[in-house]
């Protein structure tokens, strides 16, 4: 199938790994030029290396912290013409209301859910002046399925579930569409040290981390490609009646409620 994005400039954050660095690749591999933006030079530079090896397509790398003032007006100034926005950046704690101190709920909103806010907000306004993009907000399944455990996490990407569904209702009046991916349980490099601390902690044995996945569909989580792909199709023009939508891609795990973590 022909996405019809050869060509097209993708500015990814949170690129330098993960969910992030496998949608850059999904969007390479389709022959887009990519932006790649993370606070770690290092690891956008070693990102950047094996896409252009691998796809031999443009990729540019910005190194920027995007909770700093002036940031995302920067970002846009270096790369104003971007035909994607993937918003990927950002990690909120884990704990209940009365373990997550202000400051760190603060800190982690700053990044994740004003930083997708601000950074939409940059993009739809050059998009609608073109009458052309699309928006993909990569947000996680706590945003539908509410933990009180991971009650910061929860709130945000409630928020920015709503954020996309409200501008996305109108956007396309514009030509632009505004979409979110909804991950359940992706493995990471992150969630697979969490889960080697927490069999090291609770059975003496970090090799038995795949052990807390059993009850997961298929009994694994998703890959960050598998996720990738979909946010690559919702970008894509065979998507160009989508807007202002939420797709969640975890294997089924919330319709079957329960825990899955």
């Amino acid at each position: 199938m022909d996405l019809g994005l050869a060509g097209r400039t993708v500015l990814v954050t949170g690129a330098s790994k993960g969910i992030g660095r496998a949608v850059a690749e999904s969007f390479a591999a389709e022959g887009c030029s990519v932006h790649l933006v993370a606070r770690s030079a290092d690891g956008l530079a070693q990102a950047a290396a094996a896409i252009r090896a691998r796809h031999q397509v443009a990729v540019a790398t910005h190194a920027v912290d995007l909770t700093a003032p002036g940031a995302v007006d920067g970002l846009a100034a270096a790369c104003p013409d971007a035909d994607i926005l993937v918003n990927n950046a950002g990690a909120i704690p884990g704990g209940t209301v009365d373990k997550v101190d202000e400051a760190r709920w603060r800190a982690a909103w700053d990044l994740k859910v004003f930083g997708y806010v601000n950074m939409a907000r940059a993009y739809h306004e050059r998009m609608k002046a073109r009458r052309a993009g699309v928006i993909v907000n990569v947000i996680g399944l706590a945003g539908e399925r509410f933990d009180y455990s991971y009650i910061a996490g929860s709130t945000g990407n409630a928020g920015l579930m709503a954020f996309t569904r409200a501008l996305g209702s109108y956007s396309l009046e514009h030509g632009v569409r505004v979409v979110a991916v909804n991950p359940g349980a992706v493995q990471t490099d992150r969630i697979v040290q969490l889960m080697r601390t927490r069999a090291q902690a609770e059975h003496g044995d970090p090799e038995r981390w795949r052990e807390y996945f059993g009850s997961l569909p298929m009994g694994r989580p998703a890959t960050p490609e598998e996720v990738a792909d979909v946010v690559v199709f919702a970008a894509s023009a065979r998507a160009s009646y989508v807007s202002g939508v939420v797709w969640t891609v975890d294997g089924g795990a919330a319709a079957r409620g329960g825990s899955y973590s």
